[in-house]
Order: structure tokens, then sequence, then C-alpha cells
């Protein structure tokens, strides 16, 4: 889904020839930067399955990889060359030094969050919802520092406005996603005494807090259908594949009980997320 949302960023909303007509983000810096971001993420991904190691055996012991097919050991010096590979991608497209800050800030937090955040009440949830939404917005910085070498030495309104309106979708559709996921995973994660939010407010309770979000969602969604009502080919997209997917995933949200039912909720969510960002394909066609 990352690579999906990098690759689509670039080449279908800022290549569209809607916003920008030069381009100085060549493919080769893309391939570097999506690359150093998808090792980045990989990196993440391992470290995270160490950590989880102890709740998978009970949520998911079928999909346990660590002590299973690798050792830990083996593991641990995946994690250690995978992202050393990305910090050195990112290296390699940082035009000044803080902007290798924009590669090293997401594999600290990425760590940190395998560690200690996510079994954090809420915390966890918004920092991985950050991090979702933040392979957008490098795509975006990324155009402006290739620009003579300074972020935002051109400026165009109308693409920032649209970049941000798919970070926030980005953001509130995974944190309504991680909350979801906490619940279907609130055995394995009480016997490591995590604090996830279903375990300190209860499972009932948190699954309103994620319909609570669903709503901010449905109402986002309406204010841009709204502003972009002229534009038919999108209005109806938005209405087809997102707002009404999105209003039978809250009636379904709303009676969910079980395991199975949280589940399913988890993969329906990915599905809307997954119609939102392809929607950056219709720009090639205004």
């Amino acid at each position: 889904m990352v690579l999906l949302t990098m690759v689509l960023t670039k080449y279908a909303l800022m290549e569209s020839g809607v916003f920008i007509q030069n381009f100085f983000f060549n493919n080769l810096q893309f391939t570097y930067l999506s690359s150093s971001i998808l090792f980045i993420t990989a990196g993440g991904y391992i470290i995270n399955d160490i950590f989880d190691l102890r709740t998978d055996k009970i949520n998911k012991p079928n999909k346990v990889i660590i002590d299973r097919f690798i050792t830990t050991k083996s593991a641990l010096k995946a994690y250690y060359i995978i992202t050393s590979l990305g910090l050195l991608l990112g290296f390699l497209m940082s035009y000044k030094w803080y902007h290798l800050g924009l590669f090293l800030v997401p594999t600290i937090v990425l760590f940190l969050y395998s560690k200690y955040f996510k079994k954090k009440m809420f915390l966890g949830n918004v920092i991985i919802s950050l991090l979702i939404a933040y392979s957008i917005y490098l795509i975006y910085k990324y155009h402006f520092i290739t620009q003579c070498c300074y972020e935002y030495s051109i400026f165009e309104e109308p693409l920032k406005n649209t970049i941000f309106v798919y970070i926030i979708f980005s953001f509130i559709t995974t944190l309504i996603r991680e909350i979801i996921k906490d619940i279907e995973d609130i055995n394995g994660d009480l016997k490591i005494k995590a604090k996830t939010l279903p375990i300190v407010i209860g499972r009932k309770r948190a699954s309103h807090v994620a319909f609570f979000f669903s709503s901010i969602l449905l109402i986002f969604l309406l204010l841009v259908l709204q502003f972009i009502r002229s534009e038919y080919l999108f209005l109806g997209y938005g209405i087809i594949f997102l707002l009404l997917p999105l209003l039978y995933f809250m009636y379904k949200l709303w009676f969910a009980e079980t395991k199975k039912d949280f589940s399913s909720l988890s993969n329906q969510m990915k599905i809307i997320m997954l119609f939102g960002i392809l929607s950056m394909l219709l720009f090639k066609f205004i």
C-alpha cells in the first residue's frame, strides 16, 4: 500500500498536468526515495514482529514467521541490514544535511513504536497513522526539494490543498483501522499487559471511538464532495467507492461483537483506503 500510494502521488496526481507543468523530481530520484522508504518500512515490520512475537503467537499463530522459519537473531540482523540500506538511500537523496532527518526520524519512530508506543493507549495508533500519511507528504516535499535544492522555491496552492486532503484521508482511515486491529488483537495484548485502547476502556467503548472517527471521516468526505460537486467524475467516484462503502462500514461497526466481525471490518477499511488512493488516477482524465 505504501509503494502504491507513493507511485500514484507522483505519477497520477502530481504529474497529471493539472497542477505542475515542469518536473525536476525525475524517475531515478523517485526510485531512490521510494526504495528508501520501503526499506525503512520493511525494517519497521521486522522489528515490530520481533517485539510482538509473544502477542502474535496468540493472535495469529499461523502467520508467525520468526522462531518458525527464521531465528530471532537472523531477523534482527535482517532489520539492521534493511534499515541501513534505507538510510543509505536516504543519504543519497539528501541535498542538504538536514534532509537526512526526513528518513532518520521515521526510522527512529518506527523502532520506538514497536518497543514502547504500540502498547500505549491510542498513542501507538496515532503514530502509525502519521507515518502512513507521511509517505504522501514526502513525495510532495521532494518535488520542491529538487527545485533548485530548496523546499518551497515554487509554491502551487491547489496542489498543496489536494495533497493535504489525501494526507487527512490517509491519517483518519489508518487510525480507524489501527483501533479496530487493537480490538481484534485484544486477547494477545492482554497476555503481555499492553495498555491499548480496548484494554483500557473496553472493547465496546473502543469500537465507539472507531465509530466517532468514522463519523469525522464521513463529514470530511461530504465536505470534499461538496467542494468538488461540479467535477462529476470525482463526485460519482466519491459517492460510489467511498461514501457508500463507508456508510456500510459504519453500520457493521455499530453492531460488531466478535473477533471475526472486527477482522472483516479491518479488511473493509483497507478497501476504502485503497479506493481513496486510487482516486488519484482520476486526475489523469481531467
